[in-house]
């Protein structure tokens, strides 16, 4: 069964849990004297769990959930002239330390907000097949890798787990939720791309493209009135994007990388036995291939940065 839920959520005293993703878990924190759960806080927990493919593999990556969330709020700190984020806190329950934070409870906009600046994944699969991606025509010529003419918007649906995410065009998106609002987490993701690709290019890494969640933030209103945008959930790390070692970047290949796209290389080898079109679970990591991948997650960590993973 595709993307099959995994449950391996663990129960944290003064906290209800209230989702189980793909990776993480949110807990609303509960109040002591009336027993009611927080309308407006959440505790983000990122999992060791890793997805591929639409699936949650059986494998976890030991050390990944403090990678993540890490390597976001480093970020979120790089990021905060563009826009503000969703954290409130890093005081969280022992059993969880290092991997979770407290945020706000946000509306989120119900679309996968995607930037690409080099052409790569399914946004090379289109493109091979329409000269385009998400209705944005690209020159001709362009092969696994290239550097795009500029960077673009190219947003998904946000697909149940179990189900695929599809390409939207702008307009569609501007349909589901407003010019406005569309405009403005389109020339936000772009904004957060370019300003990742500006720090990561400082330290030999190319950032190829990436996923970026928003919220609406109701208690605070923008200029014109409407709920602020925040920046939610995790951003520029190697789950939500994809990094390249720069001095081994060369178009026309498979490029190398310090993200998962390392286990979904060996998912579609020969090595796996594993057939995509199956329908089937994907296998189990063998012990070397997760290894392999907590140190590209750790790698990524301290090459961007500068600080050594504890």
């Amino acid at each position: 069964m595709e993307g099959r839920a995994v449950n391996r959520s663990m129960e944290l005293p003064g906290y209800a849990r209230v989702y189980s993703g793909k990776v993480r878990e949110l807990y609303a924190p509960i109040d002591s004297s009336t027993g009611a759960t927080s309308r407006d806080q959440l505790l983000l927990v990122a999992t060791d769990r890793i997805s591929a493919f639409d699936f949650i593999l059986d494998s976890e990556i030991p050390d990944k959930g403090k990678v993540l969330t890490q390597l976001s709020l480093w970020w979120f700190e790089q990021l905060t002239d563009i826009i503000p984020n969703h954290v409130i806190s890093t005081e969280v329950p022992e059993a969880v330390a290092g991997r979770a934070v407290l945020v706000q409870r946000l509306d989120m906009v119900p679309v996968e907000c995607i930037g690409r600046a080099y052409l790569t994944g399914s946004g090379l699969a289109e493109y091979r097949q329409s000269s385009s991606v998400c209705g944005v025509p690209l020159p001709a010529g362009l092969v696994d890798g290239s550097l795009l003419p500029s960077p673009i918007f190219t947003p998904s649906t946000k697909a149940p787990i179990g189900e695929h995410d599809q390409p939207m065009t702008f307009a569609e998106v501007a349909a589901e939720i407003g010019m406005p609002v569309a405009a403005h987490v389109r020339d936000l993701t772009i904004a957060i791309l370019k300003r990742g690709n500006e720090i990561a290019a400082d330290r030999g890494i190319l950032l190829a493209d990436t996923k970026v969640e928003f919220g609406f933030d109701r208690s605070r209103p923008d200029a014109d009135g409407n709920p602020a945008i925040v920046l939610a959930d995790e951003v520029l790390t190697p789950d939500s994007s994809r990094f390249w070692p720069a001095a081994a970047w060369q178009p026309g290949r498979a490029q190398d990388s310090y993200d998962k796209q390392f286990v979904r290389d060996w998912l579609t080898s020969s090595a796996s036995g594993w057939d995509r079109s199956s329908g089937d679970a994907p296998p189990a990591l063998p012990d070397d291939i997760v290894e392999a991948t907590r140190s590209k997650y750790i790698e990524a960590f301290e090459s961007l940065t500068g600080q050594t993973f504890a």
